[in-house]
């Protein structure tokens, strides 16, 4: 497989995994346990959560998929493109009803600008 759909297969796993662990942190279950002292058990409870645990093991996958891109990759090409992370957080958070304001978008494009240019180089 070609290395840079490998690392937009990491991307990807670590996106959704943001998206699960924010699911399983907004649950009514979960928010009413983070109102009561943070103890271990209700932290357990937290870890406990299917999609608080998906996300974990998602980050988890995609750090293995990610190894692969290292073992092909200088580091310095292959960390930026992470970047991409952060510009598919954001444009499917907004799919998601989260806002987007001028400021977001204008980083958004700067990250995009910045790793054009890394490509390039």
């Amino acid at each position: 497989m070609n290395t840079f759909l490998i690392a937009l297969v990491s991307i990807a796993l670590s996106v959704t995994a943001q998206f699960s662990l924010k699911t399983g942190m907004s649950s009514p279950g979960i928010k009413a346990l983070l109102v009561q002292p943070r103890s271990l058990k209700t932290w357990l409870m937290v870890l406990s959560n299917q999609y608080v645990l998906g996300g974990f093991l998602l980050y988890a996958l995609g750090a293995v998929v990610w190894l692969n891109v290292l073992a092909k990759w200088d580091v310095s090409k292959a960390y930026p493109l992470v970047g991409l992370g952060f510009v598919v957080t954001a444009v499917v958070g907004y799919w998601l009803g989260e806002q987007m304001t001028w400021p977001r978008m204008a980083g958004i494009a700067l990250i995009c600008a910045g790793i054009v240019l890394i490509g390039r180089s």
